[in-house]
């Protein structure tokens, strides 16, 4: 399959190619709702997401990797190293080979080329560091307005780098406030999915408050966490975050629609199998400070398969050049759908 899509996304050169074979490991090995929602796209279109996908993937192993003795100091140099290949291999000034040799890392080679490829502004990869190395320092922050800050480089951005790749059928400047609250809403599941391996490495992404409106602070987080004992404030603490991150949801909605029509079925697989990580993590009573929430794979499954189906009517009408429609019928019972919001499943 990794031969069928460079092939179509016209990647010849050899070093080139294994620059994206090593991308799409990355993902395939670390993104897994990501990896599967990515193979509803068109070939031609798969390799750019995974050089976006591997390029984020590889600062924040920079950042997180928890099996790394590396002090903050080293980790600051090594983003810093990392941004300086950046640099260089989107220099605009440079024919595209000379911009690719600029970078040696397989992950910078790609990037390089899918950024120019798709024009994609070289301000969201430099916003995205920043927010990266800000982790190196930062454990907290005391309103989601200042949380918001960092997550436009974190996470909306990702948002922004995707839609050239993607596609629109409407002004691209149109879309791109939903682009970029899909991944602010994909990003606050994973805060919320990952609170504990968080706290464990000093970092608390639930604004400060948020915990005090229910009356908790952040060491009786550290407490739960540490001891494993339930609060029910923390409980409370737990579905508000929830519930907040629905709402980006129901803001992120309406640009799955502005899509081209052989993107939407990726984006709106990603879409309903991270939305239903808050089912999961509610199903399982919010104890994400002592385990990880998953969507059964069952579930997973059906989802999968509705986006195939979803993806060939859409590649085939294409084909013939009409347009994809947006409505379509439910993949499972009403009652096995993500509470993302009362929207008409025609949005979907």
């Amino acid at each position: 399959m990794t031969v069928r899509e460079l092939d179509a996304a016209g990647i010849h050169d050899p070093a080139l190619r294994a620059a994206y074979t090593h991308c799409r490991g990355l993902n395939a090995r670390h993104g897994k709702t990501y990896f599967l929602a990515t193979r509803l796209l068109p070939v031609d279109r798969r390799p750019a997401v995974h050089a976006l996908y591997g390029f984020a993937r590889w600062a924040d192993d920079i950042v997180d990797d928890l099996d790394s003795s590396a002090t903050p100091t080293e980790r600051g140099r090594a983003l810093l190293a990392l941004e300086a290949q950046l640099e260089a291999g989107l220099e605009p000034g440079l024919k595209a080979g000379l911009r690719r040799e600029g970078a040696t890392e397989p992950v910078i080679r790609a990037l390089a080329d899918t950024a120019q490829r798709y024009g994609i502004d070289r301000v969201h990869f430099t916003d995205f560091l920043a927010s990266m190395r800000s982790d190196l320092t930062v454990g907290g922050y005391a309103s989601y307005e200042e949380l918001g800050r960092y997550m436009h480089g974190s996470a909306a951005v990702i948002g922004l780098q995707m839609l050239p790749v993607l596609g629109t059928v409407t002004p691209r400047e149109e879309a791109a406030p939903h682009a970029a609250a899909l991944g602010v809403a994909f990003q606050l599941t994973n805060f919320l999915r990952d609170v504990g391996e968080d706290l464990d490495r000093g970092r608390l992404y639930l604004p400060a408050e948020l915990l005090a409106a229910h009356g908790v602070d952040r060491e009786r987080f550290e407490w739960s966490r540490r001891t494993g004992a339930r609060d029910a404030r923390i409980t409370d603490v737990l579905r508000a975050a929830a519930a907040h991150n629905r709402a980006v949801y129901r803001d992120a909605l309406p640009g799955i629609a502005m899509l081209a029509p052989v993107s939407r079925p990726c984006i709106r697989t990603a879409f309903v199998l991270y939305s239903g990580i808050l089912d999961a993590i509610e199903a399982d009573g919010y104890a994400v400070l002592h385990r990880r929430s998953v969507v059964p794979r069952r579930r997973r499954a059906v989802v999968a398969l509705d986006g195939l189906v979803r993806a060939v009517a859409a590649r085939a009408g294409s084909r013939r050049g009409e347009e994809a429609p947006v409505a379509g019928p439910s993949c499972s019972s009403p009652s096995s759908r993500p509470r993302v919001a009362p929207v008409r499943e025609e949005a979907l």
